[in-house]
């Protein structure tokens, strides 16, 4: 997530915090390295100038200057104004409308609209409980047509059929009233887009808009954009009354310049960010935590929610139960253990919000290689009978034979898993009755834990 910005502003903020005394000169040294940052990240000049600005103005005033650690103040407001540039807190979903609550959704082709509709449809039904149609006015594209119907189908939500011989308007009066007799909470138009701005489609969206008069008219960026999402986003202000903005592919390799312009240049809050191409992929835009990714600062509550949302809370609870009672560990925890590592995003995803030091340690590991491992483990367990992943020790050199060549690895690849397998099996013993802060003791902290298992 907007890599290049991420590094420099890092490494900003590392020497910024060893400044023992703050002056003139090296906060206008500090901020010249800022501007640069920003400008090549593609942050437009005019948000450039205000941030830069405003960073010098409490820089050099008292609440630096008196300070004791005045590196450490430098940083928190190099912090607190790239939030307020973002705008301040969350900005959910407004569904304050008589049901249905229309939600329009806006932006060019190739932002990843379609998408995003299925992402917020799953959004409201996981999270706010309602239940959402979807329909595509997209009149342009069959393919794009058929797509929201996959997405949808994927996300659980329901999809109004519409074609191409269609107008958009009628299409959207048609599903809204499909909507209100069938007790929708929420219906999610999604738009056509062009591959630039034209006055054809900024006519229809206004017909549309003014026909089913949306609770939230949604404007979907690609992060990815650069210079051109602030003149995109300020085509659209200008021919809708936007309520909000969603920014896709916050996940690539971007400058990132989309995030920190292109609320200041709306006016609008961003409401969602998109952070993978899978359907629960969706978070709700958090902008100081986005500023503390971007300092390299990381995002440990999103991790936490990530690992916690990921987490099947009943097999883990049923885990502990079996470590205390000291029952035996078997390859079906082992195997459960891998997939609920899985089910948290990846190790990759997890790492996105590490802080940068802690990231730049784990980085010496390839993570493509790591996940790659893991389901090698996985697919070795499932080459296993019943009875052999309850009694590893049945595994003997004629099973390993047959159970590698289901698995499609060689023999020493078996060996190394049952080996891990066997250090996780010597912890979890251990740690039965409690005795794991013992154990702790003994290892001397973490020194000494067993690999794990990837």
């Amino acid at each position: 997530m907007a890599s290049a910005l991420t590094d420099k502003l890092s490494r900003l903020v590392k020497e910024m915090r060893g400044q023992a005394r703050i002056t003139e000169s090296n906060v206008t040294d500090m901020l010249r390295e800022v501007r640069m940052a920003l400008l090549e990240a593609d942050v437009a000049l005019p948000v450039v100038r205000d941030f830069v600005a405003r960073v010098k103005e409490k820089a050099l005033g008292q609440e630096v200057m008196g300070s004791l650690t005045p590196g450490q103040v430098l940083v928190s407001i190099v912090n607190r104004e790239l939030t307020a540039t973002m705008g301040e807190g969350t900005s959910d979903i407004n569904l304050a409308a008589q049901p249905p609550a229309v939600i329009l959704m806006a932006g060019l082709q190739g932002a990843g609209k379609t998408t995003t509709t299925a992402k917020l449809a799953r959004h409201l039904i996981e999270k706010r409980k309602k239940k959402v149609l979807t329909v595509s006015g997209d009149v342009y594209r069959p393919a794009a047509i058929e797509q929201l119907k996959t997405v949808t189908a994927q996300a659980g939500a329901e999809w109004f059929p519409s074609t191409t011989d269609q107008k958009p308007v009628d299409i959207g009066r048609a599903a809204l009233d499909y909507a209100r007799k069938h007790y929708f909470d929420v219906l999610l138009v999604d738009t056509a887009g062009r591959l630039s701005i034209d006055e054809v489609l900024m006519n229809e969206i206004k017909s549309l808009h003014a026909a089913l008069n949306p609770v939230e008219t949604l404007f979907v960026v690609d992060a990815m954009q650069g210079q051109d999402a602030i003149n995109t986003a300020r085509a659209f202000k200008e021919a809708l009354p936007l309520t909000g903005i969603i920014l896709t592919k916050t996940d690539g390799d971007s400058r990132g310049g989309a995030a920190l312009s292109v609320r200041q240049v709306t006016g609008v809050p961003i409401k969602f960010a998109g952070t993978s191409e899978k359907l629960d992929g969706l978070e709700v835009f958090d902008a100081e935590r986005h500023a503390g990714r971007i300092l390299g600062m990381g995002d440990i509550l999103a991790l936490v929610e990530q690992v916690t949302a990921g987490v099947d809370m009943e097999a883990a609870q049923k885990m502990a139960a079996k470590v205390k009672s000291g029952a035996a560990f078997d390859l079906n925890d082992f195997l459960g253990q891998l997939q609920q590592m899985k089910q948290m995003g990846g190790l990759s995803s997890l790492m996105d919000k590490l802080p940068a030091a802690m990231a730049a340690k784990a980085g010496q590991v390839d993570m493509g290689k790591a996940e790659k491992d893991i389901k090698r483990k996985e697919g070795i367990i499932q080459s296993m009978t019943p009875l052999e992943r309850r009694k590893p020790e049945l595994i003997k050199a004629t099973r390993k034979r047959r159970i590698a060549a289901g698995a499609g690895v060689q023999v020493q690849e078996v060996n190394r898993m049952l080996k891990e397998f066997e250090q996780m099996q010597d912890m979890m013993k251990k740690m039965k009755g409690g005795g794991m802060m013992k154990m702790m003791k003994r290892m001397g902290g973490m020194k000494g834990m067993p690999k794990m298992p990837f």
